[in-house]
């Protein structure tokens, strides 16, 4: 990303002014690609055009009187494209284009399976939207909540225990799902075969945070608040660029660690992949910054210990709540420098009473808030020491 960090002082001081603007906010520079090559002004869509500046998955482009969504497969180092054709409400589809699967807009009700997609859809606005859910168990959004309680919405499993006679029956406008995109006509196909449209969102695969929040963008086009959606997420861009500036800016660049091994592997970030630029964002030296892949780096557990011990910081450690429920898992953890000085940080502080962790529904759609989290952690002189978000110190 192209940065002009400026003073410190002047950049603490920009920053404060965007928090108490916009509230709590992402990096990297913009990929440049604008949906509709006659769009004269990027930052300000009109209504009914979706513009991105990060996202890579996904692009909607304008037609004679309908949209057209793409999913880009990038999973498997080849780039596959799936097309939807959004129609309004009302309207005949466009002749000439058989074959691909129209989703009729404004949605009226969708069918999600993550909860990843409760976030996106209540930033977008598109919550109350939510008619079918995958798993009742991961939920934090108030509003999907309380249509669970009343029997608005209805539970209908995910991957390959997805009840299809439920989902039929309920006819959803579009049923989104986190699998690889050129599992959407596999997996799904009794569904497609009913005229239900399967839409994979992919924002897993993004190489940034703020590429990862635009998927919000594909969710605004479904209910038709793409202006106001894009605006919104402006504020969470500005707010993320300013803290960007200050991390990375940093001096000192804490050394850090991610996550736990996992039967015999320690599954850590690969350098191209969100959360590697979450951390140089940050303004941390990790050491697997430089490598390739979008995903996850498995490593045999010997090569990442001698890292290990001496990292100032250790990150996301899972499902634990506690150091000493680390050091049942592993003696050899106890070790760690960071174990012993107590900067061991888990993404778990807004658990709700059900056991769902909102750091998976809502923090893909509002990483503003993850990187001051670990902004405060690593750097706390660089920002006011408010209480943090979604991270906890784990004692």
């Amino acid at each position: 990303m192209s940065r002009n960090p400026g003073s410190p002082g002047l950049l603490r001081f920009s920053l404060l002014v965007t928090l108490f603007a916009f509230g709590c906010g992402q990096s990297q520079q913009p990929a440049g690609h604008a949906t509709d090559s006659n769009s004269t002004n990027i930052d300000r869509p009109a209504a009914g055009h979706t513009v991105l500046k990060y996202a890579h998955g996904f692009r909607i482009d304008n037609r004679n009187g309908y949209r057209e969504v793409s999913i880009l497969n990038r999973a498997a180092g080849r780039i596959d494209t799936l097309r939807y054709l959004l129609v309004d409400e009302g309207q005949t589809p466009p002749a000439g284009r058989p074959g691909i699967p129209v989703i009729h807009t404004p949605v009226r009700s969708m069918t999600v399976l993550s909860s990843i997609h409760i976030g996106l859809a209540d930033f977008a606005g598109a919550a109350d939207r939510i008619t079918g859910l995958g798993n009742f168990q991961y939920v934090n959004a108030p509003i999907v909540r309380e249509h669970i309680r009343t029997g608005r919405i209805k539970q209908v499993g995910i991957d390959g225990n997805t009840n299809n006679e439920l989902v039929i029956a309920m006819h959803p406008g579009v049923v989104i799902t986190s699998t690889n995109p050129d599992a959407a006509y596999g997996q799904y196909k009794t569904l497609t075969d009913a005229g239900i449209p399967v839409l994979p969102d992919a924002e897993w695969l993004e190489t940034t945070p703020l590429g990862r929040a635009e998927w919000a963008k594909l969710f605004a086009a479904l209910i038709d608040r793409e202006a106001e959606i894009g605006k919104k997420f402006d504020s969470v861009e500005r707010t993320y660029l300013a803290l960007a500036a200050i991390g990375s800016a940093a001096k000192k660049k804490p050394s850090v660690i991610i996550a736990m091994p996992w039967k015999g592997v320690w599954y850590t970030p690969a350098g191209e992949s969100y959360m590697a630029q979450f951390l140089r964002d940050a303004g941390a030296d990790y050491s697997w910054s430089a490598t390739k892949g979008i995903g996850s780096l498995a490593l045999n557990v010997e090569a990442v210990i001698p890292i290990a011990l001496k990292a100032d910081f250790w990150f996301n450690v899972g499902y634990v709540d506690s150091r000493k429920e680390i050091a049942e898992k592993d003696s050899r953890f106890a070790d760690f420098h960071s174990f012993k000085t107590g900067a061991v940080y888990n993404f778990n502080r807004r658990v709700n009473d059900i056991g769902s962790n909102d750091y998976w529904e809502s923090g893909a759609a509002n990483p503003q808030r993850v990187l001051a989290d670990l902004i405060r952690i690593l750097h706390p002189d660089a920002l006011p020491q408010d209480t943090l978000y979604y991270y906890k110190q784990l004692k």
